[in-house]
């Protein structure tokens, strides 16, 4: 049994090609293209406005140097929500969960924003490493362990998302489980836990959503010590 809560994590495949492309493709053909038109219906106008109003709020603690990544960044966070949403549709394969995934979209991101602070401001970006005010004898202290949080800063956004987004999915599936064992022999129980799990898919849709945020606006924070 333990095996097979766990099976909902294996990367599908079929005749022996792996599907996780596919999975990864698919929600960019959800999205409705804008016409030429003037005049576009509610669901475009949602999605325009949803857009341009989480751009301008994660751009707008950056300077000019900063608004390169303005599609980059905004592509991503809906690129995650739709993976994330669809993910919770059963009979469904999330690929954020895998951590080789969110790495890769983690490592080369916050290289780049590193790339970026050593090229235009290098005396700025190695004095984050060393806090101002600080006693001689630290120095050499604060230097080794203000670099190692700078190089874990990737991994910790790779296993935000995919701890968050693998546990709930565990205990969707335990809730579940749950209710169809205990609906023959106790029906009342198993309506209770049945509207926990209720509430427990609410909780996750808010989940799948605000860790694609925060995996977005952390990038943006990094982003903003560099630029």
């Amino acid at each position: 049994m333990m095996v097979s809560f766990f099976d909902q994590f294996a990367s599908p495949s079929f005749l022996g090609i792996p599907l996780i492309a596919i999975a990864i493709a698919l929600p960019w053909m959800l999205f409705p293209t804008p016409p030429s038109r003037w005049i576009n219906n509610r669901l475009i106008t949602v999605q325009t406005w949803f857009i341009n109003r989480f751009t301008n709020q994660l751009m707008m603690p950056l300077n000019v140097g900063g608004h390169k990544w303005a599609l980059l960044l905004a592509s991503l966070m809906v690129f995650l929500i739709t993976i994330n949403m669809l993910g919770l549709l059963p009979y469904t394969f999330t690929p954020t969960t895998q951590l080789s995934l969110n790495m890769g979209f983690a490592v080369p991101l916050w290289l780049a924003t590193v790339i970026i602070g050593m090229r235009n401001q290098p005396t700025v970006a190695l004095g984050h490493l060393l806090p101002e005010g600080t006693p001689i004898p630290l120095i050499p202290v604060l230097i080794i362990i203000e670099t190692i949080s700078l190089f874990i800063r990737p991994l910790a956004l790779g296993v935000r998302l995919t701890a968050n987004l693998t546990a709930g999915h565990l205990l969707i599936q335990l809730i579940a489980t749950a209710v169809f064992v205990l609906l023959p022999m106790m029906p009342t129980v198993a309506i209770l836990t049945a509207t926990v799990l209720f509430l427990l898919t609410l909780l996750e849709v808010a989940v799948a959503m605000i860790q694609a945020y925060v995996f977005v606006l952390l990038l943006s924070l990094y982003l903003q010590e560099n630029v």
